[in-house]
């Protein structure tokens, strides 16, 4: 713990000190990012790091996998639905970008069934990629790929699939409709730092 502190008190003493303005802006006036970022709670991807953004500009969720489930009004504990209602209808962001990675664990586990047993949420969760797990298995296993070329295939149909999910959601659709919200999906790669996105008139990710 004690890393963290002297960490903090770096931030305080340089960063904060040096940002003063921003931060007391921040403070008085509020959030107003035009982005909403979806992507993996893995450690080796931090956003604010890969895209270099100060405090405010982009609105963050993360959880297992940067999935997004579809729409479904009901009493459960929706966080992931919550964050996305609150940035597309409180603060009316204008772009969702969903954030894939390699070696994603959660993926990974999907792929290969890990976790059917001691597992109380994950394989739950991550039952909302099942259709993306299939696809990739049997595209790989019939063009006789190695199991490693699933698991990348399905890293990638995991931010399609989350798009389109986001697009069950009512108020996202109709902003899309009307060009007041665009979507996006992309794909880092956090060995090579290739970002790649996905091309919606072909289906298939490409280099930025």
């Amino acid at each position: 713990m004690q890393n963290l502190i002297d960490g903090f008190r770096r931030f305080r003493e340089s960063y904060f000190a040096e940002n003063r303005t921003l931060f007391s802006t921040l403070a008085r006036d509020g959030q107003a990012p035009k982005v909403l970022l979806i992507g993996c709670s893995d450690s080796r991807v931090d956003p604010s790091l890969i895209f270099g953004v100060q405090p405010g500009e982009l609105f963050v969720l993360r959880n297992v996998a940067n999935l997004v489930p579809p729409y479904s009004p009901d009493q459960g504990h929706h966080g992931t639905s919550a964050a996305v209602e609150f940035a597309v209808r409180n603060i009316e962001v204008e772009q969702i970008i969903v954030l894939g990675h390699s070696g994603c664990g959660g993926v990974k586990a999907l792929i290969e069934e890990q976790g059917a047993e001691g597992s109380d949420f994950i394989r739950g969760w991550m039952a909302i990629a099942r259709t993306a797990r299939d696809r990739s298995l049997a595209l790989t296993l019939s063009a006789g790929q190695p199991p490693e070329a699933a698991r990348r295939m399905c890293e990638q149909e995991t931010v399609a699939l989350s798009l389109a999910n986001l697009m069950t959601f009512p108020w996202i659709l109709e902003r899309v409709q009307t060009g007041r919200l665009s979507l996006h999906g992309w794909w880092y790669n956090l060995e090579t730092a290739e970002l790649m996105r996905l091309d919606p008139t072909t289906n298939n990710f490409q280099p930025v």
